[in-house]
């Protein structure tokens, strides 16, 4: 793929003011993209918040639920590309707001596929979901794109009726119907990165902590996960949409995310690991009864490699080293912010 294709397409992201979405974004203004964001507002102490001065955007606040007012954004912005991140992201935040959830990362999908429906132009879509939409087996060969989905908890079952979603909207209103919009999803699992303040998520809820030299508490210790530097899997949406927009082989297909290089690192290994440049750091180990996390949850990315030709850039030292050392700049160094110089060095690997 060439980076350049990007420049001057007219490119529409949802969820720009989340963490994902807001790196999307300062990569897309790096690419000359013209982009068109939809979210709600960020919250003050937000990534967004620390580069949206930096960055080419058109902003939009409004809720996506609102199908009205999305469809007429779509239609009269006429996007080459759509980036759909937004989402209730948030595992905890589901048992509290499980209707919203489900708005959000369900009815969402289908208001964004409705609307683009209606456009006359060609354009290609990448769906971002996430690896929880599988069906937890606790399997070490990794889920492939056909393994069956489902959720125990609710925010898992929203992604997997996310998918299930996109699939049946697809055979029914745009297989063989449609001949210019080509659409897919993206299932990208454990994605860390600098920036991220999210609550009850290891890594934000260490800096946040070690930031003010106080102890974190830390769930699950033992279990493993396929850590990924957000570029990563920014990396594989950008190939996917590129994919899409020049070859119509793969409009409906469903696309695996993760970092196959990082398998059977723990929590606390990780932690160990990216402790290291905060001196003061410190924490201990608490079980939580507020919901069930996975052991292990590793996607195989064969189809990924093969079909769009994309691979991992970064082993585990190198992650760490982009996440640890964006963090120690923000709050050893005066708030300095490392996010377009971490975009150009991963775009030289």
């Amino acid at each position: 793929m060439n980076y350049n294709f990007f420049n001057n397409k007219k490119i529409l992201l949802t969820g720009h003011t989340g963490f994902k979405g807001s790196w999307l974004a300062c990569w897309l203004s790096l690419l000359g993209s013209k982009v068109l964001g939809i979210s709600l507002k960020p919250e003050k102490h937000s990534h967004f918040n620390l580069i949206k001065n930096k960055i080419k955007i058109k902003n939009k606040f409004f809720d996506i639920r609102d199908e009205k007012k999305l469809k007429k954004t779509i239609i009269n912005f006429k996007p080459d590309i759509v980036f759909h991140l937004a989402a209730q992201a948030i595992v905890s935040n589901s048992f509290n707001k499980p209707k919203f959830t489900y708005e959000t990362n369900v009815i969402g999908i289908f208001n964004i596929l409705n609307s683009l429906s209606f456009l006359k132009k060609k354009c290609s879509a990448v769906i971002i979901t996430s690896d929880k939409c599988y069906k937890n087996k606790e399997l070490k060969r990794g889920y492939h794109e056909k393994d069956e989905l489902g959720g125990t908890d609710f925010y898992s079952s929203s992604k997997a009726s996310a998918e299930i979603l996109f699939s049946s909207f697809f055979r029914s209103f745009l297989y063989n119907k449609n001949p210019f919009l080509r659409v897919a999803t993206a299932r990208a699992g454990n994605v860390v990165g600098g920036g991220d303040w999210s609550k009850d998520r290891l890594i934000p809820d260490c800096m946040r902590m070690w930031s003010k030299n106080k102890v974190v508490e830390i769930r699950n210790p033992k279990s493993t996960r396929p850590w990924q530097h957000v570029l990563e899997a920014l990396n594989g949406y950008l190939i996917l949409a590129y994919n899409l927009y020049k070859n119509k082989k793969n409009n409906g297909e469903s696309f695996n995310f993760s970092n196959s290089q990082i398998t059977n690192y723990s929590v606390k290994k990780f932690i160990k690991k990216i402790s290291i440049k905060f001196k003061n750091a410190k924490w201990r180990i608490k079980k939580s009864g507020k919901f069930k996390e996975s052991n292990l949850l590793q996607l195989n990315n064969n189809k990924s490699k093969k079909v769009l030709k994309w691979k991992n850039k970064m082993k585990i030292n190198e992650t760490i080293e982009f996440v640890s050392e964006w963090y120690y700049s923000f709050y050893k160094k005066q708030k300095k912010v490392l996010t377009f110089q971490q975009i150009k060095k991963f775009m030289e690997l």
